[in-house]
């Protein structure tokens, strides 16, 4: 007889599915905005107004919630998946056409700091060196400052670098894989800011943390 297998046997991958459901959500809330049904669209607009007060007060935070919850994220997740959510309401962009890989922080602030040099570079040496509580905050400003010039970005590797970096570990466990993070968004910013690169010429590391649940 051939055994059922157990829910928790079952729970990394339906996890990583209600993740990409929920990142892909957000990528047609930003697509709805644009919509010819006006209602369709003050709904979406309404909605990533609500995600970007989250970060206002614990009240604003609560209202935003809602979005969260349609998902199902794990309750250890539930604030990864809410940072998320008001990351790209501050950066609101249409999904990437997978023609340039998948744009990791790294990568992203790398692109930047070829037009904005020695400011993008101080923001990026402090998201990456940052205790892991002062790290939504930093993040918070990489990505306002990647939003006035529409940096892509990747949300979808975005949720699962945070909740490694971010989800409770009392016992060091996720240490070596954070660290593997951060050095990989070093080493995507370097590659990307070097003079004359071209988004195209980025290469997505195969190395990085595509792959985690």
């Amino acid at each position: 007889m051939t055994a059922t297998p157990s829910p928790a046997m079952e729970f990394p991958d339906g996890l990583r599915r209600r993740r990409s459901d929920f990142v892909s959500h957000l990528y047609r809330l930003n697509r709805a905005i644009s919509s010819d049904n006006p209602h369709q669209a003050a709904d979406a607009r309404r909605t990533m107004a609500r995600l970007r007060r989250c970060f206002a007060s614990p009240r604003q935070e609560a209202d935003a919630y809602s979005t969260i919850f349609d998902f199902d994220p794990p309750e250890t997740e539930q604030h990864i998946w809410l940072l998320t959510a008001g990351l790209f309401a501050l950066h609101p962009q249409p999904r990437a056409d997978g023609t340039n890989g998948r744009p990791s922080v790294g990568t992203a602030m790398g692109r930047l700091a070829q037009d904005r040099g020695a400011s993008t570079q101080r923001r990026f040496t402090q998201l990456v060196s940052v205790e892991t509580a002062a790290l939504p905050y930093y993040l918070r400003q990489c990505i306002q400052l990647l939003a006035t010039t529409d940096g892509a970005l990747d949300y979808y590797r975005l949720l699962d670098e945070l909740v490694v970096l971010l989800a409770d570990d009392p016992y060091g466990r996720n240490d070596d894989r954070r660290q593997r993070i951060r050095l990989t968004w070093a080493r995507d910013y370097h590659r990307a800011s070097r003079p004359g690169t071209s988004p195209d010429t980025v290469e997505h590391d195969p190395n990085s943390p595509d792959a985690i649940v």
